[in-house]
C-alpha cells in the first residue's frame, strides 16, 4: 500500500498528488528536496525518511519529479514499475501543458489524472501477484537427469586414460632422474679416493665420519677463523667504553632537562618558554582565517605555457578525449557513458572513495539524462560543468558552523563554549587543537585546553608544551593580567568524561570564553574505546563534536567517519543521540592536487570542513574554498 505519489516540477509546483493515507507527504517530500535534490546527491533513487521510504525518478527534459513514498517495512516489489508507467503516461498525456513552460499555464492546467493513476496502480499490483513462487528443481528436470549413462561412462573412462597417461609421462620424468642422483652419490666416493668395504662396497662408519669431518672443515672453515678474529677485536672494545659524542647544535641531553612531567596544579598559568616567536607563531595574520589555495607555481607556470597553444584545444585531460557535438537533441546513457567512465576513473585517481566517486557519476548521469542541449555543446562540456555544479554543492552542506558567532552567543549566556576533537590515531588533533587554540585568542577569546587523552604517554606533556608557547604568544600582560589560555589536566589513567566535566566546571567559574576538549585517539572498530567516546559526548554534551580526519586517506574516510558516527549513535543513551558536527582536516599541504579526501568526508557526513590544516605553525590553518578544491580536483 503507498503512502502517497506526488508529481511536481523543479521549480516547487505541485501538479498532481495521490493520498493514500491521512498523514501529509509535505514533511517526507521537503526532507527529499532538501538532504538529496538540493544536495546533488541522486546517484541512488532511494530516499530514508523517519518510517517512510521515497522513491524519485527525475525527468531532465521536462523539468518535473516523480515521488512515491510508502512504509519501510514493506517490500514493494512493483514500485519501480508504478513509476516508470506513471512517467511515461504522464509525459505523454500533457505534453503540450508541459511545454509551455510557464508557472500560469501549469496553475491554471488541470491534471486529472486520478483514474489513470488507479489503473496503473492496479495493473502494476496484479502483476507482482501473478508472479508464482519459485519452486526447486527436481532431478528430472535438471541437464545432469536427460543425459544417457553412456556418455557419462565414456567421459569417465577418457578421463582414466588420461590420468595413466600423466602417470606414465610422470614415471619416466622420475626414471630419468633416478640416474643422475644415484651417479651424485656415488660420485664423492670415488672422488675422495678413500677405500670402498669390500662386502656390501659402503665406506665404514670411521670413515664416514672422518671424512664428513674434513669437508665440513673445508666449507666453513674461513667463517670460523672470521668470526674468531671479530670476537678477538671486539674484546678489547668491551672493555674501554667510548664516551658519548656532545654535537655543538643539539642541545643536552641531561635527564633533568628531558623531564617535562613535573605536576602543575591547575589554577596557576604556565612559564612562558625562551623561545624565538615568530617561529612558533609563523606567518601571516592569525586572527583571520584564510581561504584554502590549492593552486602551486608550478600550475601557474604551466597555464602561463599553455595560453599561446589555447587554439588547439579547451578541455585538456580527461576531458579532451571526446569532443562528440549534441546538436540540439536530448542526451541518453549511452552518449555520456563513455565520459562518465573516465570520469569516475580521473576522480578515484584524485583520492575520491571508490564508492563514492560511482555515486557521483550517477547523479551526474541522472541529472542530465533527458536534458536537450544548444547546438554547439558538447557532451563532454556538458558532463565536466554538471559535476563542477554537484561538488561545488557538494562542499556546500546544508550547515555552515560559524564558532566565533557561536562562542560570542555562549558569551552573553553566561556560560563556555565547549569543543570536543575526535579522530583515529597519529591524525594531528592536538596539534590542530593548539591551532585553532591561537585562532581563538587572536580574536579575543580565553581558552581553557581539557587534556582528556589520558592513554597515550606524553600526551600531557605535548598540550602543556603548547600552552606554555600560546602563553609566551598571549602574556596576561597584553590583556590587562588577564589569563588567555590554560591546561587543565588530571594526569593519566582517569577517566576522561569526568575530566571534561570537572573542566567544563572550572571554565564556568574562572570565567573562560571557549573549552576545547582533546580525547584520546582511537580506531573505528575498537568497541570499549568508541563506547567511552559516546559516554563523554553524552554526559558533556558539547556545543561542537569536530572530527579530525587526515587529507591522505582515500576510502578510509569513509570507513572512519561511518564507523564512528555509527559507534556514537549505538554507544549513546540519549533518544537522540549526538553525532559529528563538523570535520577538521589536516596535513592537505602533502597532497598536491589529490583532495579527494574532502569530497569523501563531506559526501558521505553532509557535514561541513571546518578548518583545514596546511603546516607546522600557528598560523598554518585555512577555511576551506569550495571553488579551489574542486578546481584542483578537476585538473588533469
Amino acid at each position: 500500500m503507498l503512502d502517497f505519489f506526488t508529481i511536481f516540477s523543479k521549480g516547487g509546483l505541485v501538479l498532481w498528488c495521490f493520498q493514500g493515507v491521512s498523514d501529509s507527504c509535505t514533511g517526507p517530500v521537503n526532507a527529499l528536496i532538501r538532504s538529496v535534490l538540493l544536495q546533488e546527491r541522486g546517484g541512488n533513487n532511494s530516499f530514508t525518511h523517519e518510517a517512510l521510504t521515497l522513491k524519485y525518478k527525475l525527468d531532465n527534459q521536462f523539468e518535473l519529479v516523480f515521488v512515491v513514498g510508502f512504509q519501510k517495512i514493506l517490500t514493494l516489489t512493483y514500485v519501480d514499475k508504478l513509476i516508470d508507467d506513471v512517467h511515461r503516461l504522464f509525459r505523454d498525456k500533457y505534453r503540450t501543458e508541459i511545454q509551455q513552460q510557464s508557472a500560469l499555464s501549469l496553475l491554471n492546467g488541470t491534471f486529472d489524472f486520478q483514474n489513470d493513476f488507479l489503473r496503473l496502480l492496479r495493473e502494476a499490483e496484479e502483476s507482482s501477484k501473478i508472479r508464482a513462487p519459485t519452486t526447486m528443481k527436481k532431478f528430472e528436470d535438471s541437464e545432469k537427469a536427460k543425459k544417457p549413462v553412456r556418455s557419462m561412462i565414456e567421459t569417465r573412462g577418457e578421463k582414466t586414460k588420461e590420468k595413466a597417461k600423466n602417470n606414465k609421462k610422470k614415471g619416466a620424468k622420475k626414471e630419468g632422474s633416478d640416474g643422475p642422483l644415484a651417479t651424485s652419490k656415488t660420485a664423492p666416493a670415488e672422488k675422495s679416493g678413500l677405500p670402498v668395504g669390500p662386502e656390501n662396497g659402503e665406506l665404514s662408519k670411521e670413515e664416514l665420519i672422518r671424512r664428513k669431518r674434513e669437508e665440513f672443515i673445508q666449507k666453513h672453515g674461513k667463517g670460523l677463523d672470521k668470526s674468531s678474529k671479530s670476537t678477538k677485536s671486539d674484546i678489547p672494545k668491551e672493555k674501554g667504553k667510548k664516551a658519548p659524542r656532545v654535537w655543538e647544535l643539539g642541545g643536552c641531553a641531561n635527564k633533568e632537562v628531558l623531564d617535562y612531567s613535573a605536576p602543575t596544579t591547575n589554577g596557576t598559568p604556565e612559564a612562558a618558554l625562551s623561545e624565538d616567536i615568530n617561529l612558533i607563531r609563523g606567518t601571516g595574520p592569525g586572527g583571520q582565517l584564510q581561504d584554502l589555495d590549492c593552486s602551486s607555481s608550478d600550475d601557474e607556470g604551466a597555464t602561463q605555457n599553455t595560453k599561446p597553444s589555447a587554439t588547439k584545444g579547451t578541455l585538456g585531460g580527461m576531458f579532451g578525449m571526446l569532443k562528440g557535438l549534441v546538436g540540439s537533441k536530448s542526451l541518453s546513457r549511452e552518449d555520456m557513458e563513455s565520459v562518465l567512465d573516465k570520469m569516475r576513473d580521473h576522480l578515484i585517481a584524485k583520492n575520491v572513495a571508490a564508492d563514492i566517486a560511482v555515486q557521483l557519476c550517477e547523479s551526474v548521469a541522472n541529472k542530465l539524462e533527458g536534458k536537450v542541449m544548444g547546438t554547439f555543446s558538447t557532451v563532454t562540456s556538458t558532463v565536466k560543468q554538471a559535476l563542477q555544479e554537484s561538488l561545488v554543492q557538494i562542499l556546500q552542506p546544508q550547515r555552515r558552523v560559524d564558532m566565533l558567532r557561536d562562542i560570542m552567543d555562549a558569551q552573553r549566556r553566561q556560560r563556555p563554549y565547549v569543543v570536543t576533537f575526535c579522530g583515529v590515531n597519529g591524525v594531528g588533533k592536538s596539534t590542530n587543537l593548539a591551532k585553532i587554540s591561537f585562532w581563538l585568542l587572536e580574536n579575543g577569546f580565553s581558552v581553557l585546553i581539557a587534556a582528556c587523552d589520558t592513554f597515550r604517554a606524553g600526551a600531557v606533556e605535548q598540550l602543556r608544551t603548547h600552552t606554555r608557547r600560546l602563553t609566551a604568544l598571549h602574556p596576561p600582560e597584553k590583556h590587562g593580567g588577564r589569563t588567555m589560555v590554560q591546561l587543565f589536566e588530571k594526569g593519566y589513567g582517569k577517566d576522561a568524561a569526568g575530566i571534561a566535566m570537572e573542566a567544563i566546571a572550572f571554565a564556568r567559574n574562572q570565567g573562560f570564553d571557549v573549552v576545547l576538549v582533546d580525547t584520546a585517539g582511537r580506531m573505528q572498530d575498537n568497541a570499549p574505546l568508541m563506547t567511552a567516546l559516546a559516554k563523554l559526548i553524552t554526559v558533556n554534551t558539547p556545543d561542537l563534536v569536530l572530527f579530525v580526519g587526515e587529507a591522505l586517506v582515500g576510502n578510509e574516510a569513509v570507513d572512519q567517519l561511518v564507523k564512528f558516527n555509527r559507534a556514537l549513535a549505538d554507544h549513546s543513551m540519549a533518544q537522540t543521540p549526538r553525532l559529528i558536527d563538523g570535520i577538521v582536516l589536516t596535513k592537505f599541504d602533502t597532497i598536491d592536487d589529490k583532495v579527494g579526501a574532502a569530497i569523501s568526508m563531506t559526501y558521505i557526513t553532509s557535514k561541513p570542513i571546518v578548518f583545514v590544516g596546511t603546516g607546522q605553525t600557528y598560523c598554518d590553518l585555512r577555511s576551506l574554498n569550495a571553488k579551489a578544491v574542486v578546481a584542483a580536483l578537476m585538473k588533469a
